[in-house]
């Protein structure tokens, strides 16, 4: 059976890229295309070093979002694409791209989620969130992307405690460790179609 095909979408670091590619590339799945909106992202190094193939799609030269994305799908149809992984990308993508690839989209987001997401809820603001309220434990989610902001159904999540000498970039760290788990285990489990989406809810096939 052929390796079902990958495209990661980034615009910084890629340190979630790295923990795809090193638990999943070529193992469960192939990574066919990192895609960035930025043409200085660190993960884009991530990507050659790894020889695959990148592009820059920079939404600056489009004259609207729906352009941006519609660019973007273009490039994954063309390669046949079977599941996008959007790995700290920050730009928001129209509800039209969701409705194309329904169910073939995955997120991470860096709480728990229904908790802490949603519109401005990203980066280092979820984690002075979380401190701000008081909470006493937090994590990640990675879940598949639909047409809403952070509200597609869950697949897993992974919580850390919270301190009371912490700060948020202490929290994000630590948060970080348990996306690099998470999110590399939740395409993995696409790959081999262990994933069951019945309405909200996502079953996991043994």
């Amino acid at each position: 059976m052929s390796l079902k095909k990958i495209a990661v979408l980034i615009s910084g670091g890629g340190s979630n890229l790295q923990a795809v590619i090193d638990k999943v590339h070529k193992k469960d799945g192939i990574i066919d295309v990192v895609i960035s909106d930025e043409d200085d992202a660190y993960g884009l190094i991530r990507a050659k070093n790894a020889d695959i193939d990148t592009l820059v799609i920079n939404n600056k030269n489009y004259p609207s979002r729906e352009d941006f994305a519609d660019k973007i799908k273009e490039e994954l149809l063309k390669r046949e694409i079977d599941l996008i992984v959007l790995a700290g990308f920050m730009k928001i993508l129209p509800p039209s791209f969701a409705k194309t690839f329904k169910n073939r989209i995955i997120n991470v987001h860096p709480s728990l989620i229904p908790s802490f997401c949603g519109k401005g809820y990203y980066g280092i603001k979820v984690h002075e969130a979380v401190l701000s309220y008081g909470s006493k434990i937090t994590g990640a989610t990675v879940h598949f992307a639909d047409e809403g902001a952070d509200t597609g159904p869950i697949i897993i999540q992974g919580t850390v405690p919270v301190f009371a000498e912490d700060t948020p970039e202490i929290l994000q760290k630590r948060v970080l460790e348990v996306e690099h788990m998470i999110l590399p285990k939740a395409v993995s489990l696409f790959c081999l179609d262990k994933l069951v989406v019945k309405g909200r809810i996502v079953y996991i096939k043994e």
